[in-house]
């Protein structure tokens, strides 16, 4: 393990990808997770910090732990398929752990697309769901296209309110290319939660239009700031709501509106999912749809650059060229969160970075 420089001037450790998976996978198989589904959640999160999304990496190997502690995350749930029409199915989750609903949502909603064109997948009463890009790449590595999203409890102020009324209620799509898929992935807030809290821990100043504190008033003060403001005003916490109610609501498992009257069940850590996927072969040729992506991102990068960007990017491509880089020199670690890890494996017992780490 070697010792670089953090953004935020702290020192930070430097961590080969594979030992942090085998590492977040010995957490959580020491927190009662079945080896499979303990694999699976490291492989999801340690792919968020290969894409540079270190809000929704290993960050969060402490609260999932927290979760299971409490009993709001299930390590060893019974996941079943509830309903199921040719072209659906609804998964009751039980309170698994978010990667494992998802990807069992993301194999349900491929095995009914090659059967009916379309797959549709509900995920209800799982727990943080995590990138969803991970799971539409997934699907688009299957040469079909994919749509997830995921409800959450309100943390995000609603338009026009001074206080949270909405979730994150992140949502991606991705479809294949001929050279890589193109991967959207992006919340309806401004900004995560995730950032925001990494922000507390290191001390980061927060850009003005972020957050808004516990009196529902702007502040630039990450130690202040609770609640993220939407993406674009009405439109990021009206996609918010809508989000919520094909999700949650069409799961028959309403979250917002639970935690807004303070209901017990909206008291609990909660959260639904949905996957799509669309074979594109039903619809057209898939490797003319392939070229026309393609042709239609040579495209764009060839209109004049905005001095001010420097460049023309795609969706999900800052997110491979880091996934390039991460992958050949390590994943840095921030000195907060690399002291939160090891005081975790401390306790449980675990042996921190595996003697692969750089």
């Amino acid at each position: 393990m070697s010792k670089t420089q953090a953004p935020d001037g702290r020192a930070a450790a430097t961590v080969a990808s594979e030992a942090l998976r085998r590492f977040a996978a010995d957490i959580f198989a020491r927190a009662n997770m079945p080896q499979a589904d303990a694999a699976i959640v490291a492989d999801v999160l340690v792919w968020a910090n290969l894409r540079g999304v270190d809000t929704h990496g290993v960050t969060r190997i402490p609260r999932y732990v927290e979760l299971i502690e409490t009993g709001d995350m299930n390590p060893r749930p019974a996941i079943a398929v509830r309903t199921e029409t040719p072209a659906s199915v609804l998964i009751e989750a039980d309170r698994a752990a978010g990667p494992v609903a998802m990807m069992r949502a993301t194999g349900e909603a491929l095995r009914k697309a090659r059967e009916a064109g379309i797959g549709l997948a509900l995920v209800r009463a799982t727990t943080h769901t995590a990138a969803l890009g991970y799971y539409t790449l997934a699907v688009a590595r299957e040469g079909m296209a994919a749509i997830a999203l995921a409800g959450s409890w309100p943390i995000v102020a609603y338009h026009g309110a001074r206080a949270a009324g909405v979730s994150t209620s992140p949502i991606s799509i991705a479809v294949p290319g001929g050279h890589e898929p193109l991967v959207l992935d992006m919340a309806t807030s401004v900004v995560s939660m995730g950032k925001l809290n990494q922000a507390k821990r290191t001390g980061e100043a927060i850009p003005a239009g972020w957050a808004l504190d516990k009196d529902g008033l702007p502040t630039t003060d990450p130690r202040a700031a609770q609640i993220p403001l939407p993406m674009a005003g009405p439109k990021g916490s009206g996609l918010s709501l809508m989000i919520e109610c094909i999700t949650s609501l069409v799961a028959a498992n309403p979250l917002l509106a639970e935690s807004l009257e303070g209901t017990p069940e909206g008291r609990r850590h909660r959260q639904n999912g949905l996957v799509i996927a669309i074979d594109i072969t039903r619809f057209g040729d898939p490797e003319s749809f392939r070229h026309e992506v393609d042709r239609l991102v040579k495209a764009l990068k060839s209109l004049p650059v905005d001095p001010t960007a420097g460049e023309i990017l795609m969706p999900g491509e800052r997110g491979r060229r880091t996934f390039e880089r991460r992958s050949r020199d390590g994943i840095p670690i921030s000195r907060a969160i690399y002291g939160e890890l090891e005081a975790l494996a401390k306790r449980l017992g675990v042996a921190m970075f595996p003697s692969s780490s750089r």
